[in-house]
Formats: structure tokens, sequence, C-alpha cells
């Protein structure tokens, strides 16, 4: 689609491109925000306000530190951290010192843990000390030979840190004893660091930023390879998509964002984080969204201007009997992804706030925004909106030929924010890019006649729970290592609170084998939103007359 037939639907002020080239890397970036705003809060959490300026000077400090371990640039450092005020630092740190972030879900089994450090070869690890249990599991197996440990408190002060971490640790019980022998502690780190001169590498566009790891299109977890540039471009298409509705903030105040969604997830690591520092903006460090009351006592000591979130998290919120505590009247920006936005969640958001939740659409691959609603609009459209400033998208068919008018297709993106490809994967990178750079999403949409697109269908066997992607591969081949299970197939099904759910078919080889069995076992080997949420034991499974398992008819069942 070479026309971009989707401009004449961008709200005014919003540029058909950005200039991707503005920054020679993230490095700059955030340099540039660190001197320009150092007075500024540049994250809030527990009630503790930590300035750019400090955030700068924590960076570099731990940056100098890594650089002391004799890491070559280049090197892959893990950060394994909800929303804790350390995450950002790390991430500055590792890129300021010419090394690679890889993104790790702290809620990962050792299993999931030890594939993503051998795969990413990480040498280093910064990991928040309630689950260091996971890491002294598997680390023995993996190239980590250094490890940075963060609590809770490390950034409150002396006296507010040093109660949050007893009451982390000894009343509420949120960390297990662990043994990681000659892991120093994040505050002795930055102490260390201070006593050395951080050497500032030369770091270009072309250059690895992040590992983000994502099931891809066949399940097994590889590192998207994002670049300096993928970043930069997307967190300035970002910026300019939501600049109508930001410009509406009042003269001299600072926007302030909301972050609830996890920061390991590229989704609020470019729009939540990435963002909000190129903006000046003031980031809500949410460790623990599932804690509802908790997330709405935070957020009714602020004045909110900009809230990503995933439908569940909008509708757990909306729907609390103390959503009204919050004052809602500045938020100018929602930004609903990961997953589709029910249309009964967004009318109800929209009734009790008055700002309209725009729906984006893209994946880890794409940094990962790629296309969104304007945020202008002020009814939910049901669709993943147009693309992004600078982005192209096209329907293809099975042939790789783009397909004529109003006939759904293969979702292909092209734009500065795609990424390089998978980690060490070229074969897998083969599979998803056209050879006129395109890549392939593996979901089926059709768009009209004003360039918005929708999802109709996906062509690969993946379950969205929350927005995260669930491949039945990976749970498949889990499940099967359970002895007593002869076969087994897994499917996404309908769910009112997550999207959809997995659903578990089990044919017995022992006839005493318990749902429990299989539950602990999962638990044991799988995060928890890869647990099935329903179990079913059946006499065999259906099959195509070659063999392959019909996931429709268990999925119509």
């Amino acid at each position: 689609m070479t026309d971009r037939i989707w401009l004449k639907s961008y709200p005014p002020g919003v540029p058909a491109d950005i200039d991707s080239n503005a920054y020679a890397s993230l490095v700059h970036l955030m340099e540039e925000s660190f001197e320009k705003f150092a007075d500024r809060p540049a994250y809030s959490f527990m009630g503790r306000d930590i300035s750019y300026g400090q955030t700068d000077l924590f960076s570099r400090q731990f940056a100098a530190y890594l650089q002391t371990l004799g890491l070559a640039k280049g090197d892959r450092i893990a950060i394994m951290m909800p929303n804790v005020p350390q995450y950002p630092v790390a991430v500055a740190a590792i890129l300021r010192a010419g090394y690679v972030v890889v993104n790790v879900n702290p809620l990962y089994t050792p299993r999931e843990l030890e594939h993503q450090l051998k795969d990413s070869g990480a040498k280093a690890i910064v990991i928040i000390e309630n689950f260091a249990t996971t890491l002294e599991k598997c680390i023995a197996a993996t190239p980590v030979k250094h490890v940075v440990l963060c609590a809770m408190g490390d950034q409150l002060g002396f006296f507010k840190g040093a109660l949050v971490n007893y009451v982390v640790r000894n009343v509420k019980k949120m960390v297990p004893p662990f043994e990681l022998p000659g892991a120093v502690r994040f505050n002795d780190a930055l102490s260390h660091g201070s006593k050395a001169t951080l050497r500032k590498p030369e770091i270009k566009a072309d250059d690895v930023a992040v590992l983000q790891y994502t099931g891809g299109t066949t399940g097994v977890s590889k590192g998207a390879v994002l670049l300096h540039r993928n970043l930069i471009a997307n967190i300035l298409q970002s910026e300019a998509w939501n600049s109508p509705a930001m410009k509406r903030i009042a003269e001299g105040e600072q926007p302030t964002c909301v972050c609830a969604l996890p920061l390991y997830h590229i989704f609020a690591f470019t729009v939540c984080m990435m963002v909000s520092m190129r903006t000046g903006g003031k980031l809500i460090l949410i460790p623990n969204p599932r804690d509802i009351p908790a997330v709405l006592k935070e957020l009714s000591n602020h004045k909110i201007h900009s809230f990503p979130a995933v439908n569940t998290l909008f509708n757990g919120l909306v729907n609390h009997p103390d959503f009204n505590r919050v004052d809602w009247s500045n938020l100018k920006v929602s930004i609903g992804g990961g997953t589709a936005v029910q249309s009964s969640v967004a009318k109800l958001w929209f009734e009790k706030t008055g700002c309209p939740i725009c729906e984006g659409y893209g994946l880890s691959e794409t940094s990962p925004s790629a296309t969104g609603n304007p945020v202008t609009s002020t009814e939910f459209t049901g669709t993943i909106g147009v693309p992004m400033p600078s982005t192209w998208l096209k329907l293809l068919d099975d042939e790789g030929q783009e397909v004529s008018a109003g006939q759904p297709g293969e979702i292909s993106i092209k734009g500065p924010q795609v990424m390089a490809g998978y980690w060490q994967r070229p074969d897998e990178t083969a599979k998803v890019m056209t050879a006129d750079g395109y890549f392939k999403t593996g979901d089926i949409g059709v768009v009209d006649e004003n360039g918005f697109f929708k999802i109709v269908d996906r062509k690969k066997d993946m379950i969205l729970v929350s927005g995260f992607n669930v491949f039945p591969t990976e749970l498949e081949d889990v499940v099967s290592q359970i002895p007593g299970v002869m076969e087994c197939a897994c499917v996404g099904v309908v769910d009112a609170k997550t999207g959809e759910a997995v659903k578990l078919v089990i044919v017995k080889k022992d006839p005493n084998l318990s749902e429990s069995e299989v539950r602990n076992f999962c638990k044991e080997n799988l995060t928890g939103y890869k647990q099935p949420k329903v179990i079913e034991f059946r006499n065999d499974l259906p099959k195509t007359p070659v063999g392959k398992i019909l996931r429709r008819e268990l999925r119509d069942k």
C-alpha cells in the first residue's frame, strides 16, 4: 500500500514522518533529558520522588561499576525486576556503559529463566532479591558471572528504605531464602562506581540496545534484536502520535504517566519509560498492578495525564468501588494495547473519566507501536487504528502477494521501529521478513477506506492472555514430560477477565493421573499467565488423517 491512505485520518499536528536520525543513540536521548530536566522528578515510587539529576548520577555510577567487571562492549546484561526505581537506573547504566539490556519477566520459573540467560549469553544480571531463589536454581547452567541484588527499598532513603525492606522480608515474607555467593548489593555497586570513572564508549544507532524475548511466530522464546535506532524511532513516533492530546496539558505542568504495566514488557519499556524520559515527564511506578486498591490509593496522590494499560487493568480499575477516589479530570491519553480492548470496558472508562481508550497495536518485534487510534477520538472504533508516522502496513496472502481491496490478509509492517531480526536465528528471521523489508505478524486483518486496520483472526496458534503471548507448543512440551500423560493439546478459550485463557486437554497414560498433579507440575515449570485455567481429560484427541491435532475442534467444543 504505497499511497498511505491512512494519512487523511491523522489528527492535525501529527506528522506523516518522524526523523529517526534525530539522535545518535538512546544514550544521547537520555543524557539530553538528564541535563534538560535535572531538577524535575523522573520517577515516583512509594511516595518518594527521584529526580532526573539523581537518575543521571546513579546510572553513571552504576555504569562505571559495570565497566569494572571487565565486560566487553556489546555484552548482554539481564534485568529481572518489577517496577522499582532501580529498573530505569539499570537500563540507563547498561546502555551508557555500552552493553545490551535483556528484559526478563521476574515471575519466570527456573526453566524459563535458564533458557533466556543461555540464549542471550548474558554475563551479568540485575535482580530483585524477591526472585533470587529462582536464579539460584539455574545460575550454574548459564553464562552469568556477576549478580547485582536489589531490594524494594534501595532507593527510598535510609530510614524508609530500611522499613520497607524489613516489611517485605520479615512481615510479608516475600523474599524466600537463597544463596548466591559473590552477589553484590545494588547500593554497594553504586558506591564502588562512585570511585570509578565511566569510560564513554562510542555507541552508534545501529548498535544493539535491547534483546526483547518473545515467542515470535513459533513459540520458541527468542530475542527480538532492537537497535538504538529502532527504539529512538518508536519513542518519537509515540510522542508525535500523543501530541494533540498532550498539548492540552496546562502550561508549566509536568506531564505525568502511570506505569502499571511491567517494565520488562516492551509496551511499558518504550511507551511509559522511554517516552516519559524524552518528554521530561514524571513516571508513577506501580510495582504490583494486581493490587487494585493499592494502585488506586497511589494514583489518588497524583495529577495524571497519560495512562497506557491492557484491557484487564482498565476493567479491574473502572469496576472497583474506589475508582472515584482518583481525580481523573486531567487525563489526556488512555492507550490500550497488548490485547484487544473490550467495547464494554472502553464505554465505561469513557463515561467515568471523559478520556477515550485509544487502542493501538504492536509487537516486541516492532519496538512495539505500529498502529494507533487517533488520540482525538471520542468513540471506541473496535479497530487497531491507523499506521504510526513513518510506518507502512500491507495485507499479504499465503504467497506473499498483497490482497485485493476489502480482502483479509496477514498484517505486515515496515518502518524504522521494526527489529533487526531474531538474536542468532537467521532461519527464524527469514521466515518473518519479506524481501522488501516487511515484518509478517501472523495476525490476519482487514483495512477500510480510511486506513483503519482491524484484526479478524490469527495465523498462528497463539493464545493472548491479558496481553501476554502463550504458545501451545511450549505448554504441550512441558505437560508431555509428566509421566502419566499420553498426549496433550492446548488451545485458547474466551475469558471475560483476561480476553483468552488456556485450556489444556490431556489423554492419560496413567489412569490415576489427577488434575492437581498436572496443575502442580505446570506451576513449577510455567509462569502464571501460561498456566492452564481449564484442564480436561479425554480418551483421544481429534486429528487429521496425517495425525495433526485439530485445535479448532478442541476450541469449538
